[in-house]
């Protein structure tokens, strides 16, 4: 590169993930011939299941990898909308459904069609940390909404409502969210939705994790009212990871302005990962979801029972998704520097805090990502209860 090409000053504020340097030194270490468990990444073990691979391979044998219309196979959009019927009693609009290059791309069209520069976005600080980069992307404005531990780091409509400014014109929240696992009720959250629409704003609401609920039946703030405009994928409770695949649900009348700018920006959501996902809704792959559900109960189980007896108290119920947010103060002001040690000298990969906000106290926190098996997470305790016993 030579002196007179630069890089923008948006690509040059872009914070990179913590993690990200964590998990390249395990990596290093793995390649060394450590023996290292990976509890950082927020990806299952578990293989895509069959009926989907099976559905690709049939759309690839029929050759079908042309483009698609910009919103999606007609015939996808129509069975994501019987699914929301079928399982959630909500009515969903086809044609208000746009299938997206996964819950990022469905972001970015919700987040382009509704900001100009300068408007301000409200996020959960502990949040997801690549949300606040997409704000910024399009000139928004990021606006934390701190979350306090006391609560367990719950979203409440007191906290959105004080937090709301003159300048705000949405809020994204999460349930259940990453990285704590809580959920909010779908009614409450329809009651935040239109005391946003109110005021002329937008509630997105991220249902990415929602049919992993632990304790209470998986709903969607589509089956109360449609004021909220919705995030999802096939990523997480259909194991569809890398398949890069997800959707909005938005008001009729904006769905004309997000097709222009998925025309724009993506042309076409992936053509087999879309023949693909129509068997994520069939019997079978539900019933392989609804088995997975269940292993990922019983290791949310096994940290929650273990970690409070180690020193290490568990922030939030932990209702979805597969994350635990930990405390780790007792043992650390530094929760990213815990986390180096705990990788070089117990071979045990988990995420700080600094990752999920800045408001919050992140030092004092770390994230376990439930997605291995028993096996390992018994294993992982063991290094972890004598990591922490090390002067």
């Amino acid at each position: 590169m030579t002196d007179s090409q630069r890089i923008s000053r948006l690509a040059n504020t872009v914070p990179p993930f913590h993690v990200m340097a964590l998990l390249e030194r395990a990596q290093q270490l793995a390649a060394q011939g450590r023996d290292i468990i990976h509890l950082e990444v927020g990806e299952p073990d578990f293989p895509c299941p069959s009926p989907v691979m099976a559905a690709a391979r049939h759309a690839l044998d029929l050759g079908r990898t042309r483009y698609t219309p910009a919103a999606g196979l007609p015939a996808l959009r129509e069975t994501i909308a019987e699914d929301y019927r079928d399982r959630f009693g909500a009515r969903v609009d086809p044609a208000r459904i746009v299938v997206t290059p996964g819950a990022s791309g469905a972001l970015q069209l919700a987040l382009g069609a509704l900001l100009d520069p300068g408007d301000g976005v409200l996020l959960c600080d502990p949040g997801y940390p690549c949300n606040r980069q997409f704000v910024r992307m399009f000139g928004g404005v990021p606006q934390p909404m701190p979350l306090q531990a006391s609560t367990g780091f719950r979203a409440s409509g007191d906290i959105l409502r004080s937090a709301w400014g003159e300048t705000t014109r949405a809020a994204l929240v999460a349930s259940p969210d990453n990285p704590t696992g809580n959920r909010i009720p779908a009614g409450e959250l329809n009651d935040w939705a239109r005391w946003c629409w109110e005021r002329q704003g937008t509630l997105i609401v991220d249902e990415i994790y929602q049919g992993l609920c632990y304790g209470a039946e998986a709903e969607t703030v589509l089956a109360h009212g449609d004021a909220a405009w919705v995030i999802n994928s096939f990523s997480k409770y259909f194991g569809m990871t890398g398949w890069r695949l997800g959707w909005l649900v938005a008001p009729e009348a904006a769905v004309p302005a997000v097709e222009r700018l998925a025309q724009n920006w993506f042309l076409a959501p992936g053509t087999v990962a879309q023949y693909a996902a129509m068997a994520a809704f069939s019997e079978d792959t539900l019933a392989i979801a609804e088995q997975r559900r269940q292993l990922l109960a019983r290791r949310r189980t096994l940290l929650l029972e273990a970690l409070p007896g180690m020193g290490l108290p568990v922030v939030g119920d932990s209702e979805g998704a597969f994350y635990i947010y930990v405390d780790v103060s007792a043992h650390t002001r530094d929760s990213f520097e815990l986390c180096r040690r705990l990788l070089e000298e117990a071979g045990v990969a988990v995420t700080p805090g600094l990752d999920f906000g800045e408001t919050h106290q992140p030092e004092r926190y770390i994230r376990l990502a439930y997605t291995c098996d028993e096996e390992r997470l018994h294993q992982a305790l063991e290094r972890l209860a004598r990591f922490l016993e090390m002067p």
